[in-house]
């Protein structure tokens, strides 16, 4: 009987996980919905963001000049990894952290700052880089104030001429069961030079001047580019856990189903065993 208790010990276990599984499915369901709808709803607007940019500078008839459109030579690279701060999701975290990884490793000739956002993200990759910041608190409060913050540090770093070029990577969200691992470059900003071959006569008229717009647009489009990069990484965060839940669920039943079976088996045989001694008892007081 002491193997039966173990069985039903084990199943008991199981059990529990399954419905703490199936409990942390059901909130990042309801988490995700919300995080969708507002990473789908700002994409359009940081997408007219970019082609505002690429349009004033290859439509411009002057001569722009701005610092973000430059390289800062034999300086230090920064890259920005977005992660969670929170575990069981998935590969969600180990993908930045590869990516990262690999990432620094075309840059060995330079020296590499990481601002970590996500202590996740933070524990994997200060085994390998000192982290010179760590902004993982910025999810106990998101809002587009407090990662301006960042951006506004960050620029003015890459202004001072402090990094070379600054790279973000962050978990893409696509559904709930993928996200894309993304590797882009903040700064320095590169125009879609590709306008130009189906350059037309330009009907706009810019006032005051294409550089002074310019000099207020840029600054704006990389606090909304990284405000919408770790929006993204919030979205994919509950799909992954979401998809990791319910796999999870899916076989912690599975295991459980398995531990019944084993158990009504030796429960079966035990029975049979104790209805044989009962039998053979009965036989020997007869002879």
């Amino acid at each position: 009987m002491a193997n039966l208790k173990e069985i039903r010990n084990r199943i008991s276990s199981v059990s529990s996980t399954m419905q703490i599984t199936n409990a942390m499915k059901m909130v990042s369901a309801a988490k995700l919905k919300k995080a969708q709808d507002s990473i789908v709803s700002m994409r359009p607007y940081s997408k007219k963001i970019s082609d505002l940019i690429d349009k004033l500078v290859v439509f411009s008839d002057e001569t722009l000049s701005h610092p973000f459109f430059s390289n800062k030579n034999e300086a230090k690279i920064l890259i920005i990894t977005i992660t969670s701060n929170r575990g069981l999701c998935g590969a969600f975290n180990s993908n930045i952290v590869k990516s990262t990884i690999k990432k620094a490793a075309e840059f060995s000739d330079k020296k590499i700052d990481i601002i970590s956002i996500g202590k996740v993200g933070k524990e994997g990759l200060s085994k390998k880089f000192e982290i010179s910041k760590d902004e993982s608190s910025l999810f106990d409060n998101l809002t587009f104030e407090n990662t301006s913050k960042i951006a506004n540090d960050i620029i003015n770093d890459f202004l001072n001429n402090k990094y070379e070029k600054v790279f973000i990577t962050y978990n893409q969200f696509k559904n709930a069961a993928t996200q894309i691992v993304k590797f882009e470059t903040l700064l320095p900003i590169y125009p879609n030079k590709n306008l130009e071959n189906g350059k037309t006569n330009n009907n706009y008229i810019i006032e005051p001047s294409y550089n002074s717009i310019l000099e207020t647009l840029l600054p704006s489009s990389i606090r909304i580019k990284l405000f919408k990069a770790i929006k993204e990484s919030f979205a994919s965060e509950h799909g992954a856990r979401m998809t990791a839940m319910h796999k999870a669920t899916d076989n912690a039943k599975d295991l459980r189903d398995q531990l019944k079976l084993t158990y009504n088996k030796a429960r079966q045989a035990s029975i049979t065993n104790e209805i044989l001694e009962i039998v053979s008892g009965a036989e020997a007081l007869k002879n």
